[in-house]
């Protein structure tokens, strides 16, 4: 029997610090026999004297508190929102694959990309898909110091007090572990904690949650950490980002690790030889789906092997080592009442089918998307049918078919208007496309309307306060008619709290809130430009690869002449081509776009991108083209290399390319280098540049 503790008012500051170290590891190591192992040691009741003794002599000796403190689980609520934090290294998201070919073809490219023979074996790691909200937390020295929200995958919301009181995420990592170490993990609730916290939610005449997902996302994003402490959430570890050592060979060996640091890790995870096992897991995880303590759309493979995943990298926003293989999708039938037409920010007119309203999969669907006149034309869905429709995803609602022996009497095929419905501009469909588009340009609200609900989404400038709801509001009253319109707002911060649901406090943050964003990371503000075919990877690559916002706008207005040099190189950015090529080109051709562009730049400090970390590297910010056959690598392996030591591949030669890496008959791009006078290197060389032997 231990021996009896000295009363709280007896002890000195010595023996109070010493006493909270104590408490604080034996706590710790009672919370990971708990919520990591299922073994726990001692009662409850022993269990919380442990956590009243800490406090008490917390109480007495404020100044002792600990980094670590038990007590630290519940930290005091944040002014406002939430602050915003960035990622050591990127929170990608996944591809998905929806059946057996799909997963196969993911194996072909990663083996493809690696010039590993067609039959050869790839081992991987398959974790179900938890359905909850992805976070990543960052360990110091052992100890727990930031956690954040995936956010924007660059850039997340610090929920780190939230996350304290989360007895399933370590305050202290067990054993050896890096000095600085960001681990990646998915906080949810299980079925029965959503289903009982909704009971006591509608005792209490408070709103209920759609689903676990939500509940578990709104309970971590509650200003109020003790609302959070209140609630049953859990943690399952999965993923690493930065880390100042290596930790594992294998994905498998650094799951292993997780769990010795006192991480819980999905114990349904499992290590598969190929692709034939991959397949047998999906099989037994969707039979086992519905049994599960918790909710997955899925499962999650990995190629276990950590030197693999360096080499295969990423491609746009999506690990090349990696995919989420989805479950079907769940469908559901009901009756389509109606179709109206939805203009976007590039004039796009989509049909939108308004539905009766009817539960899929715990979701009540009410719209579905009907994508293009082609599809209503190749499905013949016609007003008051009786459709199939799914969540592809588990997301986004579709009609995937028509019942066709329900068709009320009289339903006649659907025709998608060649007038625009908001601006009356003549809607045309340009050859080859299938999507009809307003011509209306500026002159369209519904395009200048869904162009600021694009400015100010989450990857663009991403501005708390400003939803869909309030930039109509706004855009109505005159408030908001372009981009750097919204800068402006603070100036109106006693006219927005007098407006009805708004207030002092709510219009405040709003200022706040777009103070925070006048300055911007370059991909960001092209991102956010919302130019078509310019997605969140491309806004990515052209940031990269000019640098700077006076460099970029200076050289898309150069691209506006067809056949000059600044268009050839535009066109040749790996990733860009002739297509989005024209768009920039057109987008900058228009005086009115430019003057906006000039109007931002006036109100915003716009962040020149940051060299890649590759100050050894004599390709850090050199252009570089790859021709011909390699021996030793793939080229798109080659390519990917030279991106990550900080380089700028493009397809073609021309007087700003540093290096041409010439291959096994290498041709015209051999010649032109020769003409230019630019520096060739054979494959050799190459891998010395890029420290590859």
């Amino acid at each position: 029997m231990s021996a009896p503790r000295k009363d709280v008012a007896a002890l000195d500051a010595a023996e109070a610090a010493a006493e909270l170290e104590r408490l604080a590891r034996e706590i710790a190591h009672h919370d990971r026999l708990y919520h990591t192992l299922d073994a726990p040691e001692i009662s409850d009741a022993n269990y919380d004297a442990l956590r009243r003794r800490n406090s008490e002599i917390e109480a007495r000796f404020p100044k002792l508190v600990r980094a670590d403190s038990p007590s630290r689980r519940v930290g005091g609520a944040p002014e406002t929102g939430f602050a915003k934090v960035r990622h050591l290294v990127p929170m990608l998201s996944l591809d998905n694959a929806f059946g057996t070919e799909e997963f196969a073809e993911f194996c072909i490219r990663a083996r493809r990309f690696l010039g590993l023979a067609k039959d050869a074996p790839l081992a991987c790691v398959g974790e179900p898909k938890i359905d909850g909200l992805s976070i990543n937390l960052t360990y110091e020295d052992g100890r727990f110091v930031r956690g954040a929200t995936r956010g924007d995958g660059t850039e997340g919301e610090d929920v780190t007090a939230n996350l304290r009181t989360i007895k399933s995420v370590p305050t202290r990592l067990h054993g050896h572990a890096p000095a600085r170490i960001e681990i990646r993990g998915e906080v949810f609730m299980t079925k029965a904690d959503f289903l009982a916290m909704n009971e006591a939610q509608a005792k209490a005449d408070q709103r209920l949650f759609a689903n676990p997902r939500n509940a578990a996302a709104g309970s971590l994003r509650q200003l109020d950490p003790a609302i959070t402490a209140s609630r049953p959430l859990s943690l399952f570890a999965y993923a690493m980002g930065e880390a100042s050592e290596r930790v594992a060979d294998t994905h498998w060996h650094y799951l292993q690790r997780l769990g010795d640091w006192g991480f819980s890790v999905n114990p349904l995870s499992k290590q598969l030889p190929d692709e034939a096992a991959a397949a047998a897991f999906q099989q037994t995880m969707a039979a086992e789906r519905s049994g599960l303590k918790y909710d997955i759309d899925g499962v999650v493979y990995k190629i276990d092997d950590l030197g693999l995943q360096r080499r295969l990298g990423f491609v746009g926003r999506a690990p090349r080592w990696a995919i989420a293989w989805k479950f079907p999708a769940e469908q559901a039938t009901t009756v389509l009442q109606g179709i109206h037409i939805q203009v976007g920010r590039t004039g796009a007119l989509t049909p939108v089918a308004e539905l009766e309203p009817v539960n899929v999969g715990g979701v009540l669907v009410a719209r579905a998307t009907l994508h293009n006149e082609d599809e209503i034309a190749r499905k013949d869905i016609r007003i008051g049918d009786t459709v199939v429709i799914q969540r592809a995803g588990d997301v986004i609602p579709q009609v995937v078919s028509v019942v066709t022996e329900r068709r009320p009497a009289g339903a006649e095929p659907y025709r998608v208007p060649e007038i625009c419905p908001v601006c009356g501009s003549h809607a045309v469909r340009p050859p080859g496309e299938a999507v009809r588009r307003c011509t209306g340009g500026l002159i369209c609200a519904a395009q200048r309307v869904e162009r600021l609900i694009h400015f100010v989404s989450r990857p663009a400038f991403d501005i708390d306060g400003l939803g869909e709801k309030t930039i109509r509001e706004f855009y109505d009253e005159g408030w908001l008619q372009g981009p750097a319109d919204l800068f402006t707002l603070p100036s109106r911060e006693a006219e927005i709290a007098a407006r009805e649901g708004w207030g002092a406090v709510s219009a405040h943050n709003l200022s706040r809130a777009i103070a925070a964003r006048r300055t911007i990371p370059l991909a960001r503000f092209i991102y956010a430009l919302g130019i078509r075919r310019i997605g969140e990877a491309n806004a990515r690559l052209l940031a990269r690869h000019y640098g700077t916002f006076a460099n970029w706008r200076t050289q898309m207005l150069a691209a506006t002449t067809v056949g000059s040099e600044e268009r050839q190189a535009l066109g040749s950015i790996l990733g860009i081509g002739p297509a989005i090529a024209e768009e920039l080109a057109d987008f900058s051709d228009e005086a009115r776009n430019v003057e906006a562009l000039d109007e931002l730049a006036r109100e915003l400090t716009i962040e020149d991108v940051a060299p890649a970390q590759t100050a050894d590297s004599e390709l850090a910010g050199k252009t570089i083209v790859f021709t011909g056959a390699l021996e030793t690598m793939t080229r798109p392996e080659a390519k990917a290399r030279a991106e990550a030591l900080g380089a700028k591949v493009t397809d073609s030669v021309s007087k700003k390319t540093d290096f041409v890496v010439l291959g096994a008959d290498a041709g015209s791009k051999a010649r032109r280098a020769a003409e230019l006078g630019v520096r060739t290197l054979t494959e050799t060389e190459w891998r010395e540049l890029a420290g590859l032997d």
